[in-house]
């Protein structure tokens, strides 16, 4: 499995909001088990869009896609109480 590079935009929200060790953590553990236990790895409503998400710290969570078998995009970094 792989991720695409991040879009611009998403790089200057984690160094805006001192995400990027983080991330980089959070990522690193995705990419060993997308299902650890600290990631709390889940599936968006609707299911049918097959949009997942994964904990980057308490407050932040990553939003991502999978294109075919093996290639994950971020589409989104939030803050998941907004």
């Amino acid at each position: 499995m792989s991720i695409k590079p991040l879009r611009e935009d998403l790089q200057k929200y984690l160094i805006k909001h001192g995400l990027v060790k983080k991330f980089d953590k959070q990522v690193t553990l995705f990419l060993n088990n997308p299902s650890h236990p600290s990631l709390n790895t889940e599936i968006l409503e609707p299911r049918s869009f097959k949009i997942y998400s994964f904990r980057i710290d308490r407050k932040y969570r990553a939003v991502f896609g999978i294109r075919g078998n093996s290639e994950v995009e971020i589409i989104d970094i939030n803050d998941h109480y907004r």
